[in-house]
């Protein structure tokens, strides 16, 4: 018999803006879902960067702000402590988390704040042009790698999790992916436990999700797949990096 989930009634009826095979739409329902079974709509702040991400005022029923590229977790901080008993989200990209907002996500983390953050990881900056991003891995070609990225001159990929783990103040750090079911479910775990640690105002906690991006890849969708399956887990293993109760 085939089981038909009814739409979370977090997440709007508008039409998706992303492009086939793409993960975000995937990673969306799953926030959706957890804020629906955790009640949290009525107090819940997302804060959306520039990327690709920047469209979830369209898809989650929330209050949303817009942040400047790389500012997601800094102006979360100040929502938090302004507003302590709002539930405060961070959704952000590699580009944006990685690159230009490092700085933040690392300093947010080092104090400690009482944030959920989700990192969408897919290896490229997907809204503009498939361009390389610091966790794009060695080899993979990009716009602006059209050989592929190689490790003198351009250095080796970030990995978030592993880097975040170091700072004393980060309670819980998971690195999931979307590119099955099962790890699909291991998400959604991973999700409401982020979520439901700041609930118990437990601390700084982070869940890194591999996103496939087809078209900045360049690849189908069921390569993306493949892609994530052969290549990316083995540079970014997934785990529990991190977990203080």
């Amino acid at each position: 018999m085939n089981i038909v989930k009814s739409q979370p009634k977090s997440i709007t009826q508008d039409s998706t803006k992303y492009c086939p095979g793409c993960g975000h739409g995937i990673i969306l329902r799953l926030i959706g879902e957890a804020i629906d079974e955790l009640g949290i709509r009525e107090k819940m702040i997302l804060t959306a960067p520039v990327g690709c991400a920047v469209v979830l005022y369209d898809y989650i029923h929330c209050d949303i702000i817009e942040c400047a590229h790389g500012r997601a977790p800094a102006v979360g901080t100040a929502l938090k402590r302004v507003h302590p008993d709002k539930f405060v989200l961070i959704y952000q990209g590699d580009g944006d988390l990685a690159a230009i907002g490092t700085a933040e996500i690392i300093h947010a983390a080092n104090r400690g704040e009482n944030l959920s953050v989700i990192f969408v990881n897919n290896a490229t900056y997907g809204m503009t042009g498939g361009q390389m991003a610091p966790t794009t891995l060695v080899g993979q070609k990009t716009t602006t790698c059209p050989s592929g990225r190689t490790i003198k001159g351009m250095g080796k990929p970030i990995r978030v999790c592993e880097l975040l783990s170091t700072l004393e103040e980060t309670k819980y750090l998971e690195r999931t992916s979307i590119n099955s079911v099962r790890n699909i479910n291991k998400t959604k775990a991973a999700i409401r436990k982020v979520f439901q640690n700041q609930l118990n105002g437990i601390g700084f906690s982070m869940a890194e999700i591999l996103s496939m991006c087809p078209v900045g890849w360049k690849v189908s969708p069921i390569e993306a797949l493949q892609f994530i399956e052969e290549q990316m887990i083995n540079y970014f293993p997934l785990g529990v990096y991190k977990n203080i109760e």
